[in-house]
């Protein structure tokens, strides 16, 4: 009997064992799913961030008007000819920031 006894104290000790592993497991789980989900919405807030952040005309018009007066009113008509415009409000304003940028330099 004391077999039997000591075969069933072996099993209940693997079966805790096994639970205890278990719940390490499923909190492992939770945590790095958590971080995931951190990261994701991290990612998708920066992501927003720069859709919102998109340039409007009245800000690129601010700065090309800022260039006109420093005296690059010339360079600016071209750069507007570049983008197949012959003003600010023909350009797609998917070009803006590239614009912009090109118009920094001046």
């Amino acid at each position: 009997m004391s077999k039997m006894n000591d075969m069933a104290m072996t099993i209940k000790e693997l079966r805790n064992a096994a639970t205890a592993i278990n719940d390490v497991a499923n909190w492992l789980t939770q945590q790095f799913s958590s971080d995931d989900k951190h990261q994701n919405r991290d990612i998708a807030a920066k992501q927003e961030k720069k859709t919102k952040s998109t340039l409007t005309l009245e800000e690129v018009r601010a700065v090309l008007a800022d260039k006109s007066r420093a005296g690059h009113t010339v360079e600016i008509r071209e750069l507007l000819k570049k983008y197949d415009a012959s003003k600010l409000s023909l350009v797609d304003p998917i070009h803006y920031e590239a614009l912009l940028r090109e118009a920094e330099v001046l």
